[in-house]
């Protein structure tokens, strides 16, 4: 079997109204208390697939002390499938010698050296997505040799799992995790197939909502149209995943990249980097100079990591492809997001009542332009085919 590829192509519906919570009906998840806000990093397999190797990470790590991605939160690295090609005779995970010499624990300690976090990657099914050796059966040794190589994020996918039940397995795995006497976050990955929004927040730090993204405007649409609908299940320690974030690997228009980082901000998504970070201070190349402006927008970055974790609502769309999304924030801020989804440039105006500010003016900063824009009582702008414009509008008290 190899790993799901195809975006469903499911057209849904526009509605303001998210999933019911489900999830909250179910008995207390087992909080390994990490997570309070959506994870942070960068994960291998957008860019390399396959191709990874202990050479590539310690490089990555390096490039991510230097070129202000740690600084800007950005914690976790994460090796992705392929990493793997056995067992020893005790049962414990074999890395690929050619590629990780000496194993993982001394990469792991590499990247900590760092001042960063380290991420691996497994299946709950017998073999993980490219066929190497998957966890089923061997959940709770996989744990301890996670634990023991100094791992603190683990990724687990759903491939070779016919006849299982997700919900079963992953519970299982989150056990084993919390059983390893290690700190992990657990990243469930069975791409939403088994409505993971009605029990992953009871067994995960984060399950992903989709199918796999894909570097084009119509995949990340897809996804955002599907992911939208569960906002409501989110809270810290517990995320909706509509998968890694495609800025930097040059198949999107820079306001479409724009579009997708704000978007994932908005949805208090997990922002984990997908595109090959030690080219990001390549002077010479747009794509990279426009993608280090897109992934260290701190005022950005603080809306998906506010401490309040309220994902966004569409709030206003007087078309279809016009929507003005809306979340509030820990200081009494909101969030506002004018999303033109048109072929073509859009005035959008949100009105304040409808984002949740209840007095007259607020003070509206644009976290793109990184400028203040004045004490206003509505706002409203001409917003580029496939763009956004994203706001902060903090009210000011009424007289």
């Amino acid at each position: 079997m190899i790993r799901l590829r195809t975006l469903c192509a499911l057209v849904v519906s526009l509605a303001l109204a998210a999933a019911p919570n489900a999830a909250r009906a179910q008995s207390p998840r087992a909080d390994n208390g990490l997570a309070r806000t959506p994870p942070m990093g960068w994960n291998s397999w957008n860019h390399f697939g396959c191709n990874v190797s202990a050479q590539l990470v310690r490089e990555v790590a390096d490039a991510m002390a230097a070129n202000g991605m740690r600084d800007a939160g950005y914690a976790y690295v994460t090796i992705d499938d392929c990493w793997q090609v056995g067992r020893d005779a005790a049962g414990v995970l074999i890395a690929d010698p050619a590629r990780f010499p000496g194993g993982i624990k001394p990469l792991a300690d590499y990247v900590h050296g760092k001042g960063l976090k380290f991420g691996i990657y497994t299946d709950a099914g017998r073999k993980t997505c490219e066929g190497r050796e998957g966890s089923y059966g061997h959940e709770a040794i996989d744990a301890k040799t996670f634990a023991a190589w100094g791992v603190d994020y683990v990724k687990v996918d759903w491939c070779w799992a016919e006849g299982l039940v997700a919900r079963t397995q992953y519970a299982i795995m989150r056990d084993a995790l919390l059983a390893s006497g290690r700190p992990i976050v657990f990243s469930i990955c069975e791409w939403g197939e088994n409505q993971p929004w009605e029990w992953a927040p009871a067994t995960g730090n984060l399950w992903r909502t989709t199918g796999d993204i894909s570097d084009n405007w119509n995949s990340m649409l897809a996804i955002v149209n599907l992911s939208m609908q569960h906002a409501r299940v989110a809270r810290p320690g517990a995320w909706n995943d509509p998968d890694m974030l495609e800025v930097g690997n040059g198949g999107m228009t820079r306001e479409e990249y724009r579009s997708h980082f704000s978007l994932w901000a908005m949805m208090s998504a997990p922002l984990i980097a997908g595109n090959d970070v030690r080219q990001l201070t390549d002077s010479t190349s747009r794509v990279a100079r426009d993608a280090r402006d897109i992934l260290l927008n701190r005022e950005v970055i603080a809306v998906d990591q506010d401490a309040l974790g309220a994902p966004a609502f569409v709030v206003q769309s007087p078309h279809p492809d016009v929507q003005v999304w809306a979340r509030p924030l820990a200081d009494g801020s909101r969030a506002v997001l004018l999303f033109n989804r048109a072929s073509v440039s859009t005035t959008i105006r949100a009105d304040w009542r409808r984002i949740g500010i209840r007095t007259k003016t607020a003070v509206v900063r644009d976290l793109w332009l990184r400028s203040d824009i004045g004490t206003l009582d509505g706002y409203g702008t001409t917003v580029p085919a496939h763009g956004v414009v994203m706001l902060r509008v903090t009210p000011v008290a009424d007289r």
